[in-house]
């Protein structure tokens, strides 16, 4: 049995390293004193989407909007009525976080593909703020405001 040649032929299988590469290839990574400065002069929003136990464990980044992964979608699309008030077009420069830099880069390509094309992601994530010294809390940050919808089923 042949492949049928077109365009809905699958592409071959690759590693999760492989599109990790591809990925960051698209984006303009930046680390922790650049990420730190962009939210603090240039306006850019940080997003932290670690789990519940990893900002509790270690903290928060003061000013950082927490949503978590599975979320994320939802509430930075500029056109969803789900998002939270910080969204406010496609044009904002968006820092994705999270606890290593790994999750936030594949997080950081999926909200480009919503139109955010300025989003990108914190080199070495949170763990890299912190051996940095950057400012850490363990104040909660306030929550999204926008009600996710109903789950059917």
């Amino acid at each position: 049995m042949t492949s049928r040649p077109g365009p809905h032929r699958p592409r071959p299988p690759r590693s999760v390293e492989e599109l990790l590469e591809q990925v960051r290839a698209g984006l303009d990574r930046l680390g922790p004193r650049q990420a730190h400065e962009a939210a603090r002069n240039e306006g850019a929003l940080l997003v932290d989407i670690r789990y519940a136990a990893l900002r509790d464990r270690d903290g928060l980044i003061p000013g950082a909007a927490v949503v978590e992964r599975n979320e994320l979608e939802w509430r930075l699309d500029p056109s969803g009525s789900h998002r939270i008030p910080e969204v406010t077009g496609h044009d904002l420069r968006v820092i994705v976080v999270c606890n290593e830099g790994y999750a936030s880069s594949l997080a950081a390509a999926s909200l480009r593909q919503l139109g955010l094309h300025r989003a990108t992601d914190l080199t070495g994530g949170f763990q890299a703020w912190r051996a940095e010294g950057l400012p850490v809390t363990f104040e909660p940050g306030r929550p999204p405001t926008a009600p996710m919808p109903p789950t059917s089923g």
